[in-house]
C-alpha cells in the first residue's frame, strides 16, 4: 500500500492562484445585495495584481458582470489578463468553505500538488441547498486535472489554520460541534487532520465571535502570520460579549507551544467597534484577513480601530502592502474576505 506524505503550506507560501465564487445567491445578503459584487470586484482587482484569480460562475452573463465591474474599478487597475472564469455552479460564495483545499503529496523523492475533498454541509446543515458547493472541490479538480482525495469528513476552509511546520488552530465550538461529525471524536478528528494536513500539533481554542453564523471558525479569531507568530483578535471592553471567549482564547494561545514545546509568540489584534443591521450583531473582525503573494487584504469597518489594525498587521507582513477593504456591506453576509477567498499555492519546485 502506498504511503502518502500529505502538507498543507500557510497562506503565506509562494502561490499561484487565488480562487472566489461570484455572489448570486440574495438571500445571503437580504436587503443590502446590490453594493456586494462591487467588493468583490475591488478584493478580485487587488488580488491580480499578486497573482491569478479564478472565479466560478454560472453563466456568461455572471461572467460578464464580473469583468466589467472588475475592469470598472480604476482606483486599483486590475490586471485582467490574470482574471479567469469557470462555469462551476455554487449555491452561496463562501469560497473559504466550499473551495478546493490545495496541499502537497510526497511520495518519496516525487511530490504532487492535491486538492482534498473534505464534506461540506452548510456550517452544519443551516442553508439549503449546498450540494452544488460540495461539489466545487471535485469540480475545481477534474478541470485542472488534479488529484482529489476524498475524506468523508465534514470540514470548512475558514475552521482551521496552519502554520506549515505541523501546528493547526482551531476551535472546539466548531469541530466538535454534532452538527458536523457526531460519529467523530476529538482524537479521531485529530487523526484526520493529520493524516491529510500534516498537523503534528492541534491547538483547540473555545468559543467565536458573536455573530458567527459557523460555530465559532478560527479565522475570525486567531491567525498564524509566521511559523511561530498567531495575531489573535481580543476585546478590550469587558462589558461586551466578546470579552471573555476571545480572553480566554487569549491565554490558551498564551500557553501553548510549538512542536518543540517553544512558546508562539502572540499578537493582540484589537476588535472593530461593534458593527449591527437591522438590530443585528454581526461578526465583524479584523482577524478575517488574507494573506495574498503580494498584498494583504484586510476588511475594515469604518471603525476608530481600522488604523490599528492595519498598522499591526503591516509589522507582520513588511513584504507585502497591506490594504484595508471597507467591508461594512460585505459582512452582513456574516462573512468577510478570508470567507470569500480560497488560496492555490505553487509547487516548491516551480516557484
Amino acid at each position: 500500500m502506498t504511503e502518502y506524505l500529505y502538507t498543507m503550506p500557510p497562506e503565506w507560501a509562494p502561490r499561484k492562484a487565488t480562487w472566489l465564487s461570484w455572489p448570486h445567491k440574495l438571500e445571503s445578503w437580504p436587503g443590502k445585495f446590490e453594493p456586494v459584487p462591487y467588493v468583490f470586484a475591488e478584493i478580485a482587482a487587488w488580488l491580480s495584481t499578486s497573482e491569478e484569480v479564478h472565479i466560478n460562475v454560472l453563466d456568461d452573463a455572471m461572467a460578464s458582470q464580473a469583468r466589467e465591474l472588475i475592469r470598472a474599478d480604476t482606483h486599483v487597475g486590475a490586471v485582467m489578463e490574470r482574471i479567469f472564469f469557470h462555469y462551476i455552479p455554487t449555491n452561496d460564495a463562501w469560497c473559504r468553505d466550499h473551495g478546493p483545499n490545495y496541499v502537497f503529496r510526497q511520495e518519496g523523492d516525487r511530490m504532487d500538488k492535491v486538492i482534498v475533498n473534505w464534506e461540506y454541509n452548510a456550517w452544519g446543515g443551516k442553508y439549503e441547498p449546498y450540494d452544488d458547493d460540495n461539489a466545487v472541490p471535485e469540480r475545481v479538480a477534474a478541470l485542472q486535472q488534479l488529484p482529489v482525495v476524498s475524506t468523508g469528513m465534514v470540514l470548512e476552509g475558514g475552521a482551521i489554520d496552519v502554520n506549515g511546520k505541523g501546528l493547526l488552530l482551531t476551535t472546539e465550538a466548531c469541530l466538535l460541534n454534532p452538527n458536523r461529525n457526531p460519529a467523530m471524536s476529538r482524537l479521531e478528528i485529530e487523526c484526520e487532520l493529520r493524516k491529510y494536513l500534516g498537523a503534528r500539533k492541534v491547538i483547540w481554542l473555545g468559543d467565536g465571535i458573536v455573530g458567527d453564523d459557523t460555530d465559532g471558525h478560527v479565522d475570525d479569531m486567531s491567525r498564524f502570520v509566521a511559523e511561530t507568530t498567531v495575531v489573535t483578535a481580543v476585546e478590550d471592553d469587558p462589558r461586551d460579549e466578546n470579552y471573555l471567549p476571545l480572553m480566554e482564547n487569549y491565554e490558551r494561545l498564551r500557553s501553548s507551544t510549538d512542536i518543540d514545546g517553544s512558546p508562539l509568540q502572540i499578537l493582540r489584534l484589537p476588535m472593530p467597534e461593534p458593527v449591527y443591521f437591522d438590530g443585528e450583531r454581526l461578526p465583524a473582525s479584523y482577524a478575517n484577513f488574507y494573506i495574498a503573494g503580494t498584498v494583504v487584504l484586510v476588511p475594515t469597518y469604518r471603525s476608530s480601530k481600522d488604523r490599528t489594525a492595519l498598522d499591526l498587521l503591516q509589522g507582520c507582513f513588511p513584504g507585502r502592502k497591506v490594504v484595508g477593504i471597507d467591508c461594512s456591506d460585505l459582512i452582513w453576509g456574516l462573512g468577510a474576505i478570508h470567507c470569500i477567498t480560497h488560496e492555490e499555492p505553487s509547487l516548491p519546485c516551480c516557484t
